[in-house]
């Protein structure tokens, strides 16, 4: 294994692994903590292939179970790299894909796997996926899945498992919660905690910039940043689907190559997304908190969040997807007037002594410093051709839902209306009059329903017209008193 590591640089452990890789390999159980971005997978993975052996028979001998799908992807990923001398198989099982490929690899012998919480019991509820020879079980940033309510499923993920089994846990915080699942269904286990005691909860090879910006500008802001000295691979975190939507077409509308990760895209979507910005190929990844956890790519320099994360755990794994296996990184996080409260909240918790943030335009003078962004940046790099017409903004009149709006009022239906003889509809304003005068009826519901004289039509020529009894504009005369 050592050697198949060092295919990749990975030559060194880091503290986490340094401190869980001995207690996993006598077979303790284990409660890891540390920080996102500091070798927690290889710090369980290592102890897991050596406990299954070279060459261990086909079957399911080890299950690790992780919250979100780009999660699973990359925790198999490394696994397979760590096993590739051996003769150990690695299967992703995991939602959104056919079951016939992930079934194929479970009769095929997997004996490591590495699964969602959702697929792993339908399959096990399916009788294709046996959990009964489970030597090693690993629950992998167990906090999410509490927040995604896999509780109920963890528990009876443990229960298909003998209780002989040797458990690990691993997380970057340890809610209350899962400490008293890691009581239930561990035996005995030793907490680690992976931490300077000097450091703060942020990561110390992270800087933490926070500006109060306007979200107008925000797109021009962000615009700049991507043109930063040494920026390279960036993420940037919108609260919505349908924000990150926007922002990938309007970026990649400014010239620059940016992908999205989110929950309106099926998983070959999100998949290629992610080989796109893991290959290079894409340098901005778009992305709601479906996929903060499952992107592990060492090579990112900037987050950015879009809009304040909900709670400062939530920060710190945004963050922590860059400055990762050692590196240095940027995170950038824009707070809007209305979320100033959550802000402090977040600052509070995490003792960044940032309370109040400085307010920033993209003509600010202190983000070009801030951020090494070089003078006279502009927000659309310069082969990028140019800018999209907006789409007009819908008024009511312009959707139907009122009598042709402010200016189908003053054309038609509202004062030449009036003057036309119908002085009973002066007292309602745009709203047509009742039936009863037949002299002007016809033409204030004809204005309404036509929105004044979109159809070129003169108001003065069209009052005369249709005012006229049986004339061209009115042929049926109204019955006699």
């Amino acid at each position: 294994m050592v050697d198949a590591l060092a295919t990749k640089g990975i030559l060194s452990p880091f503290p986490i692994q340094e401190q869980t890789i001995p207690l996993g390999l006598e077979g303790q159980d284990i409660i890891g903590q540390a920080k996102t971005g500091t070798g927690k997978t290889l710090g369980f993975g290592l102890p897991l292939l050596q406990e299954l052996g070279l060459n261990p028979e086909p079957g399911v001998k080890a299950l690790v179970v992780v919250p979100t799908r780009e999660l699973c992807v990359q925790v198999a990923e490394d696994l397979t790299l760590a096993a590739s001398n051996r003769g150990t198989q690695v299967a992703a099982i995991y939602g959104g894909k056919a079951y016939e490929g992930q079934v194929e690899q479970l009769k095929a012998g997997a004996q490591v796997v590495v699964g969602t919480p959702g697929r792993l019991l339908d399959l096990a509820n399916q009788r294709m996926l046996s959990l009964k020879d489970v030597k090693v079980m690993v629950l992998d940033e167990a906090d999410k899945m509490l927040d995604l309510g896999f509780l109920a499923d963890i528990e009876k993920l443990f229960a298909q498992t003998s209780p002989t089994r040797h458990t690990m846990l691993f997380s970057a915080t340890m809610p209350g919660p899962i400490v008293a699942l890691a009581r239930r269904f561990m035996n005995r286990p030793i907490h680690i905690r992976a931490t300077d005691p000097n450091e703060g909860l942020t990561q110390a090879n992270i800087k933490h910039v926070v500006y109060r910006a306007h979200s107008l500008d925000k797109d021009e802001v962000i615009s700049r940043i991507l043109q930063a000295e040494g920026r390279g691979k960036t993420v940037i975190f919108t609260r919505t689907k349908r924000a990150a939507a926007k922002l990938v077409e309007e970026l990649n509308d400014r010239g620059f190559n940016a992908a999205a990760v989110h929950g309106d895209l099926n998983q070959d979507q999100r998949e290629r997304a992610m080989a796109a910005f893991k290959a290079g190929k894409k340098d901005i990844l778009i992305a709601t908190d479906v996929a903060a956890r499952g992107i592990d790519v060492n090579d990112v320099t900037h987050v950015i969040n879009h809009t304040v994360p909900d709670d400062h755990d939530t920060y710190l794994h945004r963050a922590g997807r860059t400055g990762r296996a050692g590196k240095t990184g940027i995170a950038v996080t824009f707070v809007d007037w209305d979320d100033l409260h959550k802000w402090a909240l977040i600052d509070r918790a995490l003792e960044m002594k940032q309370p109040e943030p400085v307010e920033t335009y993209s003509s600010s003078p202190h983000l070009y410093s801030d951020l090494d962004i070089p003078e006279g940046t502009k927000g659309r790099l310069p082969g990028a051709g140019p800018v999209r017409p907006r789409e007009p903004r819908v008024t009511e009149g312009d959707r139907g839902g009122r009598s042709g709006g402010r200016d189908g009022n003053r054309s038609g239906g509202g004062r030449d209306a009036n003057r036309s003889g119908g002085d009973r509809a002066s007292t309602s304003g745009s709203r047509p009059p009742r039936e009863r005068n037949h002299g002007t009826t016809d033409v204030v519901r004809e204005s309404a329903e036509g929105g004044g004289t979109h159809d070129g039509t003169s108001p003065t020529r069209r009052r005369r017209t249709r005012s006229r009894r049986g004339g061209a504009g009115n042929p049926t005369p109204p019955p006699a008193a």
